[in-house]
């Protein structure tokens, strides 16, 4: 594995982030005197992003989602989300045996998100992560963002790699549109925040658990 570059999404690919997520949702309803969301409802909406899920239940609730509205809320979310970012988010199970496995056998690892980069290295570096990765970045990192091809080339630059001995991980469609378009092979998971199931959507190999992840990256690398 010396000369592959294993790329992962962050938000239910790597870290199991929705419970944080969601309590700063409700902390952000609750302040405009709007009922709490379950979980449940809401996970398949994570991978939308912040503002997308404030729209949507701003919806649910039969209220006003303006530009305007939706910035305020979003300033207090940012606050509230950053100071409690690893208070219940951690790493799926078996993430931390498989990164530092493949760091052991020389691979490069890197981080591509459409979280704002302070954001993810805040999450990583909170959860004592981040010196596993070569280059973290996300939606702010740089002009483009995923599902744009360059932001996964980009990355595999700054970690040190290079796109023809790559590999991405993710969850959801955008991650793997981002690496069909940058002809890079992808293992989608099903353990994230899909709103679509992911097995239907043109990964590469799908796997269930990070316990898998060794190898379908061997399968990979042998086609």
């Amino acid at each position: 594995m010396k000369d592959l570059t294993i790329v992962f999404d962050l938000d239910g690919t790597l870290v199991d982030t929705a419970p944080d997520l969601v309590a700063t949702l409700n902390h952000v309803l609750g302040g405009i005197d709007l009922a709490p969301i379950e979980a449940e409802a809401i996970r398949p909406h994570i991978g939308f992003g912040a503002r997308a899920m404030l729209k949507t239940c701003l919806g649910w609730a039969g209220e006003e989602s303006d530009d305007d509205r939706l910035d305020t809320l979003m300033a207090t979310y940012l606050v509230h989300y950053r100071d409690n970012i690893a208070v219940l988010s951690r790493p799926f199970p078996g993430a931390l045996d498989a990164l530092e496995g493949f760091r052991r056998e020389g691979a490069k690892l890197a981080v591509c998100t459409n979280k704002y980069e302070h954001l993810s290295t805040r999450l990583l570096a909170e959860l004592a992560v981040d010196h596993l990765f070569g280059a973290v970045t996300g939606a702010d990192t740089f002009e483009v963002r995923k599902p744009h091809p360059d932001h996964l080339t980009r990355t595999i630059a700054l970690a040190g790699g290079d796109a023809g001995h790559a590999i991405m991980v993710g969850d959801s469609e955008t991650d793997i549109k981002t690496a069909k378009a940058a002809n890079v092979p992808v293992v989608g998971v099903t353990f994230g925040y899909s709103d679509k199931p992911i097995a239907g959507l043109g990964a590469d190999i799908v796997i269930d658990h990070f316990d898998e992840l060794a190898g379908a990256i061997a399968e990979l690398q042998r086609v």
